[in-house]
């Protein structure tokens, strides 16, 4: 019986998918707990914006480390325990932010929070390959990034609007009290996320899931291009999280507002493209669609660059790019999958999904020091040939990705 469970009932599916999906809208969500405490916290414990973005540097960096070691974890005892793990080192990461004295506490914050980020590729997809039904991996992936950007989205609503009433402390134990509404939810549906059972290695026996070594997953070429696209595509989307709206306000003569409304719009289309993507995902080669994609979101961010842009089409503009990256979202993490099955099977996931996804935080943690100094110079238009690079790049790494990996692997 094949590990995925083709038979598995359509209530299981949505079940999984649901609490796998609502999770990783916590994980979220804790990405943008402290940065959206920074206006509480700078003037709390007297730091400088260095000091604050290192903050997020450490939580960025553990969290990268964590998830490639998570994803051996994963592998050894199952995806549910470490889930379990991930979502409690978030609660406690709240309840120290919010009981923080000093910047040595702000720090270790940081860090358990990153700890507690780092769990959930690895685990989220270990356990939806492993537990939906193959025709519906599609949507899976798809719920699992849109409710990603949920999770952004509901951060700025939530922090700010409680910091502002009761104080950043009551903000920070909100934050964690999230968290535990998610274990909880886990905790007592638990049986629908046991995946330790449904190991199958391609070719072999799942007695045999220890003969495949971690080495052999990490040089494994497929696995390696996996992590240089994610990269490459998430250093472009620091690089508009970060710095889109100031370029923009400068080149297009926008208000801060409207500026920073162009980025939402831009998150708003990428949740939409990722809600679409789901259906689309199966329907052509997954490398195809992310080249097809991505390589137009590269050419507007080449005609953003060009100055020519009127200003009132700058908000469509940047809704039409996330609209089309997001669609690409679904067939990139099923392309990783074909990466992960066409040599090692259902037993490399954990090591797979946690090394390659670990370049998300790679990619996010290098994006300021790469385009930091490109605002500070006044280059704004450079900034979005950069991102078109980092785009085009990216497209040649997934083409090399579909050539490694076994089409048939999905």
């Amino acid at each position: 019986m094949s590990a995925s469970i083709e038979a598995s009932p359509v209530r299981s599916d949505v079940v999984v998918i649901a609490l796998v999906g609502f999770a990783h809208a916590v994980s979220h969500f804790f990405h943008l707990v402290i940065p959206l405490l920074f206006p509480w916290l700078m003037p709390a414990f007297g730091l400088s914006f260095t000091q604050a973005g290192a903050l997020m540097s450490v939580f960025f960096v553990v969290s990268g480390v964590g998830q490639a070691l998570a994803g051996l974890v994963v592998d050894r005892i199952g995806s549910k325990p470490v889930l379990f793990c991930g979502v409690l080192l978030l609660a406690l990461s709240g309840v120290l932010l919010g009981v923080a004295q000093n910047y040595a506490m702000l720090m270790l914050a940081a860090g358990v929070a990153g700890a507690g980020n780092s769990v959930f590729h690895p685990a989220d997809f270990t356990i939806i390959n492993r537990r939906v039904t193959k025709a519906r991996l599609g949507h899976a992936f798809s719920v699992h990034g849109l409710s990603g950007n949920l999770g952004w989205a509901l951060a700025p609503l939530v922090m700010t609007v409680v910091a502002t009433q009761a104080g950043w402390r009551v903000a920070a134990f909100s934050a964690s009290a999230l968290a535990l509404i998610s274990f909880a939810l886990l905790f007592a549906l638990r049986g629908e996320l046991d995946d330790a059972q449904a190991v199958r290695v391609t070719g072999k026996t799942a007695a045999d899931r220890s003969c495949v070594s971690t080495w052999s997953v990490l040089r494994s070429p497929a696995v390696l291009l996996c992590f240089v696209f994610f990269f490459l595509i998430t250093a472009a989307f620091g690089a508009l999280q970060n710095f889109s709206a100031a370029a923009l306000k400068a080149m297009y003569d926008l208000s801060l507002a409207s500026a920073a409304s162009c980025l939402s719009a831009y998150l708003l289309g990428g949740a939409a493209g990722i809600a679409v993507g789901g259906f689309v995902a199966y329907r052509h080669s997954q490398e195809k669609i992310i080249a097809l994609c991505i390589s137009f979101g590269a050419l507007i961010s080449l005609l953003l660059a060009s100055g020519v842009v009127v200003g009132w089409a700058v908000l469509p503009l940047m809704a039409v790019m996330g609209f089309g990256i997001g669609i690409a979202g679904p067939s990139r993490d099923l392309l990783v999958r074909r990466a992960a099955t066409q040599a090692f099977g259902e037993a490399s996931y954990g090591r797979v999904y946690g090394f390659v996804y670990s370049g998300l935080d790679a990619g996010l943690a290098t994006a300021p020091l790469i385009f930091g100094p490109i605002m500070d110079g006044g280059h704004f238009s450079t900034l979005w040939v950069a991102v078109a690079l980092l785009q085009g790049l990216a497209v040649f790494s997934a083409l090399l990705v579909g050539r490694q990996a076994d089409p048939d692997g999905v």
